[in-house]
């Protein structure tokens, strides 16, 4: 049983960032199913989804070329997406922000615990956490390999964005119709 979501800082309303290294792979996958997903639940509008990497040497680029690929052929458009940078603000502006794997949940635990961040509990945590089928995983970042590691991705970040949809459905707030 996936953990339950932290509470929404603003009602009716909820921000939820993806973590990795560059921001070209595993983050962004995540962000276009979520998105998809939120949208197909009727939560558009009230559900926020981004992603950024901890790395800036993506900044801008659009995503790499074989995520793409796999999304698109799996019925996901991925052509919106530029890279972006972790930066403290995004802690204090997502409900929630998931990393990615281990190394990238260490990174942003450093800025979290950075003096005046105002960072809350709970609000940092491991995509994989969510994860029905790997609960605690962590999402291999395939960059280095072939095709058949981004399928892999895919499947993990699929199942896992189901569980968060619905995680997300039991907040008090975010039921309701949209004003």
């Amino acid at each position: 049983m996936a953990p339950p979501l932290p509470a929404p800082r603003a009602p009716g309303r909820y921000a939820i960032a993806m973590v990795c290294l560059g921001n070209i792979c595993r983050s962004p996958m995540a962000d276009v199913v979520l998105t998809q997903r939120v949208d197909d639940a009727g939560l558009a509008g009230r559900v926020a989804v981004a992603s950024c990497g901890t790395g800036d040497w993506h900044v801008g680029s659009p995503m790499d070329e074989r995520a793409a690929a796999v999304l698109r052929a799996h019925d996901y458009d991925p052509s919106a997406h530029r890279a972006q940078q972790l930066s403290a603000s995004w802690l204090s502006a997502n409900d929630l922000v998931l990393a990615m794997d281990a190394t990238n949940l260490a990174d942003v635990r450093r800025l979290e615990a950075e003096p005046g961040e105002g960072a809350e509990p709970g609000r940092v945590r491991l995509f994989g956490d969510f994860d029905p089928v790997r609960p605690g995983g962590e999402v291999p970042d395939p960059y280095y390999g072939g095709e058949q590691g981004f399928q892999e991705v895919l499947a993990m970040v699929e199942r896992t964005c189901a569980a968060l949809v619905s995680a997300l459905q039991q907040l008090p707030g975010l039921r309701e119709p949209h004003p």
